[in-house]
């Protein structure tokens, strides 16, 4: 029984039921303009539901009195754009005016049928009951005088369902409303994997360079090495600051300065980083780096990156080539260190996941793994194809699953 009548309780019935009460407003006004023709209001809505921003307010009242309190009920609250759009206005305009008027047709033979039942029971001869006819007084029809409240309320909340369901189908968002949101929905994903990425190869790095300078400082025993590996660790860290500065900039502005990303111009930052861990860097920078497109200069800045933090993380301060130049409309990066068996089986992480991600991304390809007893890390990325402008980069969830790694040529 408490189950049944908890309708009775929610607001959204009632708000329901003014819903279905307002466009009878305007058939009681036209009922002073001609009262025995009040279904011409039927062929008014048409001219005002083909108005485009009559959608969005048809979509504002059933956003606030169909489903209130829902975050995303479902409606649409832009002005109509197709013809489609606005012939579903149309049909919708059409169900709400017949919806509306059943429901202040059951309001209306209710109280009067329940007015009438109590005047029987009372002893009253003049009553009629609606589609019941003339009935003699008695007592006994005060038992009867619960039912037509019983018939108004499911009534009431039969034709609420009904309203809400035909308003989720004719107000709902249209093919193209739903293909935008799903963009800006994607936008959203995609830069917060950009910016999840963005720390993890930056305050990664970081960390790794300051976990490696204070082992080594603290069993070399050496006070000017610990000297030069505290410098290292702040030079480091200071920088780690001002990437994670740039990031959380990134949340908290709706246009990020995609500029202030570090680029291959900085690339002697990171190799003087992993020299002072201890590594032996054989670096070899060749070609006009400098007229390297932005995107692909900065890509190839987080991949030189994580390379580097690969082998510090996973091999230690070990000897590493690294070779990065333009030939052509290509920009190769190679970084190389000795094979150990701790590196043996660190191609299967997320940074490495991202290093070829990054190189799809752009066009290109890369490819991790054992090289003639070495650990190799290389990538080709084209140039020709971009513009020496910005361009809008697209990514990839870090959930998705590794891009096969293909082979490169020599």
């Amino acid at each position: 029984m408490a189950r049944f009548l908890s309708p009775l309780l929610r607001g959204t019935t009632y708000t329901r039921l003014l819903h279905l009460w307002v466009p009878m407003l305007v058939v009681s006004v036209w009922m002073f303009v001609d009262p025995r023709r009040p279904w011409l209001v039927a062929l008014f809505v048409i001219p005002a539901g083909l108005v485009a921003g009559v959608r969005t307010g048809e979509g504002v009242q059933a956003r606030w009195m169909l489903t209130p309190g829902e975050a995303d009920p479902g409606f649409s609250i832009a002005p109509s754009v197709t013809w489609r759009d606005r012939l579903r206005t149309v049909v919708w305009l059409e169900v709400r005016l017949v919806l509306g008027a059943s429901a202040c047709f059951a309001c209306v033979w209710a109280l009067m049928a329940t007015y009438t039942l109590v005047r029987l029971a009372l002893g009253h001869p003049d009553g009629a009951v609606p589609l019941l006819g003339a009935l003699s007084p008695h007592r006994s029809y005060a038992l009867l005088v619960p039912l037509p409240l019983l018939v108004l309320y499911g009534a009431v909340v039969a034709l609420g369902l009904v309203v809400t369901a035909a308003a989720r189908a004719l107000l709902g968002p249209s093919a193209a409303e739903r293909l935008a949101a799903l963009e800006e929905r994607t936008e959203r994903l995609l830069e917060r994997t950009r910016i999840a990425r963005e720390l993890h190869d930056s305050i990664g790095h970081a960390l790794t360079v300051a976990v490696v300078q204070a082992g080594a400082a603290r069993t070399a025993g050496d006070p000017a090495f610990t000297a030069r590996a505290l410098e290292a660790i702040e030079e480091t860290g200071r920088a780690a600051l001002e990437d994670l500065e740039r990031v959380l900039g990134v949340l908290r502005e709706a246009e990020p300065p995609v500029g202030a990303r570090p680029t291959l111009a900085e690339a002697d930052r990171l190799l003087e980083s992993a020299r002072a861990s201890g590594s032996v860097v054989d670096a070899e920078l060749s070609g006009p780096l400098e007229r390297v497109p932005g995107p692909v200069s900065r890509e190839s800045y987080r991949i030189l990156q994580e390379a580097l933090t690969n082998v510090l993380r996973h091999a230690g301060p070990v000897p590493v080539r690294v070779r990065v130049g333009v030939e052509g409309d290509v920009l190769r990066l190679e970084v190389r260190n000795p094979l150990t068996a701790r590196t043996a089986g660190s191609g299967r992480g997320s940074g490495l996941r991202g290093i070829r991600e990054r190189a799809a991304l752009l066009g290109g390809r890369a490819a991790t793994g054992p090289d003639a007893g070495e650990w190799r890390v290389r990538a080709e990325l084209p140039l020709g194809e971009l513009p020496l402008g910005e361009l809008p980069l697209r990514e990839l969830p870090l959930g998705e699953p590794p891009l096969k790694e293909l082979p490169l040529g020599s």
